[in-house]
């Protein structure tokens, strides 16, 4: 942002003076969205319109991928009470992230429940979802160069949902968020669906909404 507002101030006549300055800052703010509830924000990013959650049914199989903004993890941490300087912290330190959810389902129904045909599938599958996923998850940029996944976290909690959702990690690398775009894949995890791809945009990312904590 600053060096956004750097560029446009090196292109405007000294003349026009501070009133258009602030015109272009009111114009850029006016990119980033900020909510005074976690329902409101959470209401905004599961809306398809607004670019932050996309899904795709192939083969029968339910997958919804959803940006995960840093104040929402910083709210989980922050108690009751807002705290600005423990906000602060927080944001620098969940910050240097980026993060998303995968929600994956068959009939409505989460994975293990229905695509194992026996034990031995069932057992091959938690372990592909608990430990292997970082081997069939990718993003990567318009020219090929690959985000490196920093962990993904798959909650263990079989019979107690309608999806299968995971958490991937990724670190918050401002060159390659540059790029237009990401390409978020998935390869196929034996549900016969190919390789299941989604492109992220990333002034989605740059832009993302925000609590007032």
């Amino acid at each position: 942002m600053k060096t956004l507002i750097k560029s446009i101030l090196n292109v405007i006549p000294t003349k026009m003076g501070i009133s258009s300055l602030l015109i272009v800052i009111l114009f850029l703010s006016c990119n980033q969205k900020t909510f005074n509830n976690e329902t409101a924000l959470l209401d905004y990013i599961k809306d398809e319109t607004n670019g932050y959650t996309q899904h795709k049914t192939i083969n029968g199989v339910d997958y919804t991928l959803t940006y995960r903004p840093t104040d929402m993890l910083v709210k989980q941490e922050l108690s009751d009470q807002t705290d600005k300087e423990q906000a602060k912290t927080l944001r620098n330190k969940y910050g240097k992230y980026i993060y998303f959810n995968l929600s994956m389902s068959m009939n409505n129904q989460e994975l293990l429940s229905v695509a194992p045909k026996n034990q031995i599938e069932f057992g091959q599958m938690v372990n592909q979802l608990a430990f292997g996923m970082n081997e069939k998850v990718h993003l990567y940029t318009q020219s090929k160069d690959t985000l490196e996944m920093a962990d993904f976290i798959y909650p263990r909690i079989y019979g107690m949902s309608r999806a299968t959702t995971i958490m991937f990690v990724y670190p918050r690398n401002k060159i390659i968020l540059n790029e237009p775009y990401l390409n978020f894949t998935i390869e196929d995890l034996g549900l016969y669906t190919g390789e299941v791809k989604f492109k992220v945009l990333t002034e989605k990312i740059q832009n993302e909404p925000r609590l007032e904590l």
